[in-house]
């Protein structure tokens, strides 16, 4: 089986290049090889490859500066995953793609469901929801995972600007009223690579799935828990995680609205493909480690 992915070296992506290895041939690439705004390039690329898995898992993900570019946000990811999905349908190849918790209000406490009705806030979240639809319009086989919070031991994400900040500073302020789970990307890759096998198999069990870790944290309550974690370990801190202080949405205004319940409700994914998603800490826990074990917190 030949897969082709794109965006090899995203936090996701990485883990992809790894989780889907087992599957068969792999053909993986990024923008510097595949420009992503160009959709004659794109369709170009998969046409000489011919795969029969493509996973995108490349995306605009700047939430605030895609305010600012709403075209390059919405080429990226609205206009490419259509494409995709236009190729995908044409040649009978399933297509992977993710998605957000960033298509929803945030109203509310309960998690979303894959039914709920989606309310963009930002410019990020409506490109996203664009491109979920045009994936479910075309026909193509396809499995879409929303997901929330990715984290993973390399490349930029609040577990590594927490733990920068810490060693810079004696106090930090952080949200405590946006709630969702910090999920992992190797997590994610491992579970697509799982549902792959099981769509080859069961085709009926293609759509959309919510796919996250399990239970929930403020930003405020999951810095808190990687400065304890990392202290566990014997590193020290100009700030602990007693000197964080919490503070309302509110008070840290951006130019991207950014919802304030995150939670997603993983039941379809779980019950549909066999699996018990880890809670949040696992994974944090885990990544925490790798990075003062692999001494890379420096590269930040």
């Amino acid at each position: 089986m030949k897969s082709l992915l794109f965006g090899k070296n995203g936090q996701v992506g990485w883990e992809l290049q790894r989780a889907l290895t087992p599957l068969g041939e792999l053909i993986a690439v990024d923008f510097d090889e595949c420009d992503f705004t160009n959709p004659d390039g794109i369709r170009d690329l998969v046409r000489a490859i011919k795969p029969v898995v493509i996973v995108n898992a490349a995306a605009y993900t700047a939430v605030d500066k895609a305010e600012r570019e709403p075209d390059r946000a919405y080429a990226i990811n609205a206009v490419a995953p259509e494409v995709l999905a236009g190729e995908a349908a044409r040649c009978g190849a399933w297509l992977v793609h993710y998605s957000t918790d960033y298509v929803f209000d945030g109203i509310g406490h309960e998690p979303w469901r894959e039914s709920d009705p989606t309310g963009p806030l930002s410019v990020y979240g409506r490109s996203k929801l664009a491109g979920d639809q045009a994936i479910q319009s075309s026909g193509c086989r396809h499995l879409i995972f929303r997901t929330s919070w990715v984290f993973a031991a390399r490349g930029g994400n609040f577990i590594r600007t927490i733990l920068r900040l810490a060693q810079e500073r004696d106090r930090l302020t952080i949200i405590d009223d946006q709630v969702g789970a910090p999920t992992g990307a190797e997590l994610l890759a491992d579970v697509t690579a799982h549902a792959i096998r099981a769509a080859m198999l069961r085709p009926e069990t293609g759509g959309l799935y919510h796919l996250t870790a399990t239970g929930e944290v403020s930003w405020y309550g999951y810095a808190r828990f990687v400065l304890e974690t990392a202290s566990k370990s014997g590193v020290r801190f100009k700030v602990n995680s007693g000197g964080i202080e919490p503070i309302a949405a509110s008070e840290y205004p951006t130019p991207a609205k950014r919802p304030l319940n995150s939670r997603l409700d993983v039941s379809k994914l779980q019950n549909t493909f066999g699996l018990v998603l880890p809670p949040w800490q696992t994974g944090v826990a885990r990544v925490v480690n790798e990075i003062y074990e692999g001494h890379s917190l420096n590269s930040m």
